[in-house]
């Protein structure tokens, strides 16, 4: 993979370190609520015991990848049939007859579809990490690549597949290996966009492990550019997120970078 071909984040993230109205903490509104007091910048800079119920501490800001649920099993129990009925609207619209045979049970096939294509909003990224995180004295880089990803487009509700590779430089800390493809499959598991969804995951290795550095690269193709628009069958979409010694260091990154690609 050519690093060239690699979408550049220096911008956006500098844009996300100061634009809190749509990014705290590497999550984007909708998947975290931002305290009521402001950001975890504007926390971290209280003076002790100036905090007030409007505030949350910057430990907490810190740790807002803990608490991200937005859906539960109950939840999709309750509006399967919502759900349902909402395809039944859509096949009539298509000029189909939901009543024949080949369709009668199609409107609740796609509602449950629909509901496991985006069960990572019913998952925690603590519930794969509680019990995975572990001491050790090991500096050296950890790759896990290939990692198959699905995921939908949340601009047409159509997949989104591909490869997503993943190496971070521990800091007396490290992750179960399979921990890493459990992440990709939480935050793939959503109405995505590429470009947000690489940086959610890198986000999460660097706030549950605190590494020295993390750098995650995905290589996917998205239904919407090769079945509908420009279709174009062979297109890929490259993105890239450098955290850390990664970002800051060439040889690092080259070292990943050769690594995901040999």
């Amino acid at each position: 993979m050519d690093h060239s071909k690699q979408t550049q984040y220096s911008s956006n993230e500098k844009k996300d370190a100061g634009a809190s109205s749509s990014v705290l903490n590497g999550h984007f509104d909708g998947m975290v609520k931002r305290p009521a007091g402001g950001t975890g910048r504007a926390a971290a800079s209280q003076p002790p015991g100036a905090e007030s119920s409007s505030h949350r501490p910057a430990a907490s800001v810190m740790e807002s990848w803990r608490e991200e649920r937005t859906r539960s099993v109950e939840d999709n129990e309750m509006s399967l049939p919502s759900l349902a009925a909402a395809y039944t609207t859509i096949l009539r619209g298509l000029g189909e007859d939901p009543q024949r045979q080949g369709l009668l049970k199609t409107p609740w096939r796609a509602a449950t579809a629909m509901q496991f294509f985006t069960k990572g909003y019913q998952e925690k990224i603590i519930d794969v990490l509680n019990d995975a995180i572990f001491d050790e004295d090991h500096d050296e880089m950890v790759i896990v690549k290939d990692i198959d990803m699905f995921s939908m487009c949340e601009h047409h509700l159509v997949p989104i597949f591909g490869r997503v590779h993943i190496g971070y430089l521990p800091n007396k800390r490290v992750l179960g290996l399979s921990k890493l493809a459990r992440i990709v499959e939480i935050y793939s598991r959503r109405l995505q966009v590429q470009e947000r969804l690489t940086k959610q995951i890198a986000v999460a290795i660097t706030e549950a492990l605190q590494p020295t550095g993390v750098g995650v690269v995905i290589e996917a193709t998205h239904m919407c550019m090769v079945m509908r628009g420009v279709q174009k069958m062979n297109s890929k979409t490259v993105t890239s997120t450098m955290l850390g010694v990664f970002r800051e260091d060439p040889k690092t990154r080259d070292e990943f970078l050769t690594l995901i690609r040999s």
